[in-house]
């Protein structure tokens, strides 16, 4: 389960043994969310699906990271492919400010 990001306290990261659609888990104290990155037309949409035994995150974090996830899209994706596909490790970012 690698951490790809911390941003404002929330967790976010990817199970390696996961499946498509592409996706993170964000993560703050007991409460977790998934979200799906889908690209359709070479739009971005984010799905946010409830995971199994685990409460949502609060809606103001779940507001800030689907404002991260818009912002870091690109990245996150290449970071998935790096695990998933690749098998690499990647590089774990903290960040405190907050993203527009």
């Amino acid at each position: 389960m690698p951490k790809i990001y911390e941003y404002l306290g929330i967790i976010v990261f990817i199970y390696t043994n996961d499946h498509l659609p592409i996706h993170v888990h964000a993560q703050k104290g007991s409460n977790e969310s998934k979200i799906e990155l889908i690209y359709e037309e070479g739009k971005l949409t984010l799905k946010v699906k409830k995971v199994r035994g685990k409460e949502h995150l609060p809606n103001k974090d779940l507001e800030d990271i689907l404002v991260f996830i818009n912002k870091y899209h690109q990245d996150i994706v290449e970071k998935w492919k790096d695990i998933m596909i690749f098998n690499k490790k990647v590089t774990f970012e903290k960040i405190s400010k907050k993203v527009k």
